[in-house]
């Protein structure tokens, strides 16, 4: 077994060797109902973030995001979404081989917390989905781990859902992706995980056969949005692997603030 000493003396360390590895991720894009943003907001982050998942044993870690209308405006998709919802996007990233360990804690903790009285119920989930990790894209010289990109303070992250095209897999994306410079410091492709048939009814079963593109971007994503991501999807588009279903620009919330309350 190589020593610590010796494994960390290089920043980048191939995935195979990572101790702590990302193995899975539960995206949650939510649209609080309207005249409840700022209670949503601070139940979120002072209690669901917590007891809804970063409490459960094999969280990695989590982090919360918001579009404002001014990310929002740059959306675009094919329709099969609504591109006017989904103003908080939280993830969380799971452990390596654990990932029915950890839904299985998740589900009971969720409908524990439903029968307690310590759910919100004045929100939507517009897009809500477990996704298995495929891929891990670095920037030129990057050497940046997707592991730690939640801990990190990005100037915001880059969702893409791809409806993909009969025959398609979240492969062909992963391998159209390969082959290109990508923007971002870090980024991953997934392709998705069922959901427990016994989570709660609020949540919808997408039928739709999708995959994930996250980008974190060093700076506001929204200022490399037209020369570097719209490219980007269009690229997705004409290769035939798929359809964006939504593409957006998302900023890190303020933690223990109202910011972006008023501006979704």
């Amino acid at each position: 077994m190589q020593s610590c000493e010796t494994l960390y003396e290089r920043a980048d360390i191939a995935r195979a060797n990572r101790p702590i590895r990302l193995g899975s991720l539960l995206f949650t894009m939510v649209e609080p109902r309207p005249g409840y943003e700022v209670a949503y907001n601070r139940w979120y982050e002072r209690d669901h973030f917590y007891s809804g998942c970063m409490i459960g044993a094999y969280t990695v870690s989590g982090g919360r995001y918001v579009a404002t209308r001014v990310e929002k405006a740059k959306r675009f998709g094919s329709g099969s979404m609504d591109l006017s919802k989904g103003s908080y996007l939280a993830l969380y990233w799971i452990l390596d081989g654990h990932h029915k360990d950890w839904d299985a804690w998740a589900v009971k903790q969720v409908n524990d917390l439903h029968a307690a009285g310590r759910m919100f119920k004045e929100r939507d989930h517009i897009h809500t989905s477990f996704y298995n990790f495929d891929e891990e894209y670095n920037a030129p010289g990057s050497t940046m781990p997707i592991e730690l990109a939640l801990d990190r303070p990005f100037g915001g992250l880059v969702a893409f859902i791809v409806d993909l095209n009969p025959g398609k897999t979240s492969a062909d994306l992963s391998a159209l992706l390969r082959a290109r410079d990508l923007p971002g410091d870090v980024a991953l492709t997934g392709s998705p995980l069922p959901l427990d048939p016994t989570s709660p009814k609020d949540v919808p079963v997408e039928v739709n056969d999708r995959a994930v593109f996250l980008s974190f971007s060093v700076e506001d994503p929204k200022a490399v949005w037209d020369s570097a991501y719209v490219p980007l999807a269009q690229a997705i588009e004409e290769s035939g692997i798929g359809r964006i279903a939504i593409a957006s620009p998302f900023i890190p919330t303020i933690p223990g603030t109202d910011t972006y309350t008023d501006q979704l």
